[in-house]
């Protein structure tokens, strides 16, 4: 099978090592490559002759008008380069509850690009997955004021990288689902516990405060905002967060 990636970040280049190593003829595309997704250049001369494509790609920028701009216009470039060389499979990968989070540019960017996808004309399969394991980090920072992380209560059921390589590569080999299939990891648990656990094995010597007004990066959550969504039948994967620090200590 000949499948194309747009996105060779974090989650772009362990799919594409992934399919690779089973045997398909992959390649992981990026700007270096030539490729524009906001404008187009260079999408049909990659995506000739693939049988399936994902879009991994994500924003530089995440102001609002950006996100929304870079998400709308690739997705649609993209999606005509498909239509014009005859692809047969679209596959995105999205977020779990970003229609619950209105608040969020970023969020309701995504939603936007789901939409086009579900409204184009190739047969596709949306993933939406809840946020990585390896974003705690970041999400300590964003809350981070004068050495102090402020971090809500509200839930968060992270996953390992790892395991939406793994769902991922499985939706890119199988047929088109026409539709949405959720992933999420093992344990649904607060976003300032997060990071007291990841603080515990770094050594960082932040203090930990929890604040149910810190929100998730300009959005105020409650525990069902960013957790699977009741009777989606979510995949659940099977690393927690303790073996996944564990491989990281």
């Amino acid at each position: 099978m000949k499948i194309v990636i747009f996105g060779s970040g974090l989650i772009g280049s362990q799919v594409a090592s992934k399919l690779g190593d089973a045997g398909h003829d992959v390649k992981a595309l990026g700007r270096a490559d030539g490729i524009d997704t906001t404008t187009g250049e260079g999408l049909f001369e990659a995506v000739t002759g693939a049988d399936v494509v994902v879009d991994l790609t994500n924003s530089p920028s995440w102001s609002d008008d950006d996100v929304m701009a870079f998400f709308r216009d690739g997705t649609g470039h993209i999606l005509a380069a498909e239509e014009k060389a005859g692809v047969g499979h679209h596959v995105i990968l999205s977020i779990v509850g970003a229609d619950r989070l209105s608040d969020s540019g970023y969020m309701r960017a995504k939603v936007a690009q789901e939409d086009l996808v579900k409204a184009g004309p190739i047969p596709y399969s949306i993933v939406r997955s809840t946020q990585f394991f390896e974003f705690i980090a970041g999400i300590a920072d964003a809350g981070t004021v004068d050495g102090t992380v402020h971090a809500t209560p509200a839930h968060l059921q992270p996953i390992a990288s790892r395991d939406v390589v793994s769902h991922v590569a499985e939706v890119v080999t199988g047929p088109p689902l026409n539709g949405t299939v959720e992933i999420a990891g093992p344990e649904p648990l607060g976003i300032d516990e997060l990071v007291r656990r990841l603080f515990s094995v770094t050594g960082d010597d932040r203090s930990v405060t929890p604040d149910p007004e810190a929100g998730y990066f300009g959005a105020k959550l409650d525990s069902a905002a960013l957790t699977p969504t009741p009777g989606a039948n979510a995949w659940i994967a099977p690393t927690t967060l303790d073996e996944w620090l564990a491989s990281k200590a």
